[in-house]
């Protein structure tokens, strides 16, 4: 492959990774915010792809079959957190059920493994086949640009509110919310349905972009998440401390995620290692702030022995 197919490629990478952004986005507000380990996501993506699909091969607008999809990702979420909170599921374990459980759901939902939805026969909203040669308001990049800024002014509102502070407290400390008659529980279920109504409404636009929705286009899905969300806090964390900065700069770790994808890609990199080269970025960048504590520790202690010494 030439430069010219990189370049070429690009535009596509840049699209495919803003709405993969979006999905970081919803990951962000329960990895960061709730402090909630929540895989979940893996089959509510897939969820809100399914349910897009079908609503628009069924004659439904685009706009109601978004809005259904969101719907249905704030039904998975409500699971996961009565799984946790009313059964008493550890987090992780109610969100493997949930992904588990929405797996055969999904099936029921389309039917068959995977639905086709052709960008010939329906007017979408986003597609592969807008990237180029369409007027720049039709662009799938300009599109879902737009639909990220709009996703971020509600949340750093929302997350401004009363009920979005409190959620806020309950994933810093849990214990003191709770002293002060926050009530924790519904809170985790309120922030895990928003989380997942926003991966499911990125799957409607994932579904739409790439003309069809498959039961396993959710598999890995977290990881990608995780690596939007570490990237970009790499990147941009010590530049952008505003709440509504740090989701753009996860919606950009996204697309940064997507151009190094496409840029291996291009390299010449075995497609089948992709997933494992994701799991090492995600495992190395988690791995940093624990590897600079313990460099950190271990200074501190040369220095004390050493002060112990000259006394």
């Amino acid at each position: 492959m030439s430069i010219i197919d990189l370049i070429n490629s690009l535009p596509g990478a840049v699209a495919q990774g803003l709405i993969w952004g979006i999905m970081a986005i919803g990951v962000y507000i329960t990895y960061r915010i709730l402090d909630f380990a929540d895989l979940t996501v893996d089959g509510s993506i897939c969820t809100g792809g399914a349910v897009c699909v079908m609503m628009i091969t069924g004659g439904y607008s685009i706009p109601v079959a978004i809005l259904t999809a969101f719907l249905a990702g704030l039904l998975t979420g409500l699971a996961t957190g009565l799984f946790h909170t009313f059964m008493g599921i550890p987090p992780i374990l109610a969100g493997i059920l949930t992904q588990l459980s929405l797996y055969s759901i999904n099936l029921k939902i389309m039917g068959k493994a995977n639905q086709a939805v052709n960008v010939r026969n329906y007017k979408l909203l986003v597609s592969m086949q807008y990237n180029k040669g369409v007027p720049f308001y039709q662009n799938t990049i300009f599109v879902v640009g737009i639909i990220t800024a709009i996703i971020i002014l509600i949340l750093y509102w929302f997350f401004g509110t009363e009920k979005g502070c409190a959620i806020r407290a309950t994933g810093s400390n849990p214990n003191m919310s709770r002293a002060n008659g926050i009530n924790t529980d519904i809170n985790k279920v309120i922030a895990l349905m928003l989380s997942n109504g926003i991966v499911a409404f990125s799957g409607a636009l994932l579904s739409q972009y790439q003309g069809f929705a498959d039961v396993q286009m959710g598999r890995g899905a977290i990881v990608i998440g995780l690596a939007a969300v570490i990237i970009g806090e790499a990147i941009f964390g010590k530049l952008l401390h505003n709440f509504a900065l740090q989701l753009l700069s996860v919606a950009l770790g996204g697309v940064i995620y997507y151009l190094v994808y496409q840029t291996v890609i291009w390299l010449g990199l075995d497609t089948d290692l992709l997933k494992l080269l994701s799991a090492i970025v995600v495992a190395v960048f988690l791995a940093i702030p624990y590897w600079k504590k313990q460099y950190f520790r271990k200074g501190n202690k040369s220095v004390k022995k050493s002060i112990q010494t000259k006394e």
